[in-house]
């Protein structure tokens, strides 16, 4: 079962992400500048759910001709905060983030399945141009297994895909920064890390939202 469903949240990212994308989708979609953006999930009548692996592509009305998902990536993939489709027919993928130590993760995949993830992983930053010799399933592997998955969609089966970190700002609760300077300093860290700083494609955009104007709504 790749379909998860959720409570309505009370704090962190999951909090404002379901809040924008059934409440106030207008502020959503003007900070990401892509026009009106259908969003899929999370839905408040779809009980806030969550999709990953075939799921998330059946609901954004994708077949994978050229590349499939199974080719690419073992069962257990990412769970997307958000999904949607643009006015122009971009497919939206959202990854969302309230502070900091969010960004820090590793595979705990099996065995079997980090061969494959590891190759995939290999194949996509080799096609970032990142730098050589660096384990992209340690440390950063959330962030790395979503560009991945936009590697997949938009190079290998020519979805047209956009990639969205959203980097909420001032979520107090979570001790998240106050300030898009303190995530754009973590984020250049994470490219860094990665190899990838100054070579991050197009189809990948980070939103930065401040929280402290959604409080007052």
């Amino acid at each position: 079962m790749s379909r998860f469903s959720q409570k309505k949240a009370t704090r962190g990212s999951q909090r404002w992400i379901q809040f924008l994308v059934n409440e106030r989708p207008d502020i959503l979609n003007k900070r990401i500048g892509l026009g009106r953006i259908n969003w899929l999930s999370p839905i408040k009548s779809d009980k806030y759910a969550e999709y990953r692996d075939e799921t998330f592509l059946d609901l954004l009305g994708i077949e994978l001709k050229k590349r499939p998902l199974s080719d690419f990536w073992p069962k257990g993939g990412p769970q997307w905060d958000a999904l949607g489709i643009s006015e122009s027919g971009e497919k939206i993928l959202v990854e969302a983030k309230a502070h900091i130590p969010e960004i820090f993760s590793s595979s705990k995949a099996s065995p079997k399945s980090l061969k494959l993830i590891r190759a995939s992983l290999a194949e996509t930053s080799s096609a970032f141009k990142a730098k050589r010799g660096i384990d992209w399933s340690q440390h950063f592997y959330q962030y790395t297994n979503r560009l991945a998955h936009a590697y997949l969609l938009k190079k290998l089966n020519g979805i047209p895909t956009r990639l969205l970190f959203i980097y909420f700002i001032g979520d107090t609760y979570m001790k998240g920064p106050e300030t898009e300077s303190e995530w754009q300093a973590a984020i250049k860290v994470l490219h860094e890390a990665l190899g990838i700083r100054g070579r991050i494609p197009s189809y990948v955009s980070d939103v930065f939202i401040d929280v402290w104007s959604l409080k007052k709504i």
